[in-house]
């Protein structure tokens, strides 16, 4: 084998072609790029899938772990229903019903208080009676 090149090869090769030594700089690019697309694509995946954990938590719903559990199935079964479901919970702002009823519940409590113990004009009148 001789060591001159043909007449016809081309005498400048492209940077692409691989080198003698063994070297592939575009395989050597190509593999860095999806190394690190496959890491940009997880990350936007799973902050995606945090989207409703970090408004329920930002607007601070009574409902917050519900809302936890169905991102956590949307991302473990890929089933989006999950992932909608704990979106739509996350933005709908539920009324308060318990407040109102712990405050009657409290005015109840102070009422049967005063009826149970015997006032002042009770005492008078069982004393009349005998």
């Amino acid at each position: 084998m001789s060591g001159e090149l043909h007449p016809l090869a081309p005498h400048t090769l492209p940077p692409f072609v691989g080198g003698a030594d063994g070297s592939d700089p575009l395989f050597s690019a190509i593999t860095f790029i999806v190394v690190v697309m496959v890491l940009v694509i997880g990350v936007f995946y799973l902050k995606l899938h945090a989207i409703p954990e970090q408004l329920a938590h930002k607007h601070s719903n009574t409902q917050s772990q519900l809302i936890m559990v169905l991102a956590l199935l949307a991302l473990f079964t890929h089933n989006n229903v999950f992932w909608v479901a704990a979106l739509i919970l996350a933005l709908l702002k539920f009324p308060d019903f318990l407040t109102p009823i712990n405050s009657i519940s409290d005015s109840l409590k102070k009422l049967t208080a005063q009826e149970g113990s015997p006032s002042p004009n009770d005492s008078v009148r069982s004393e009349e009676g005998q």
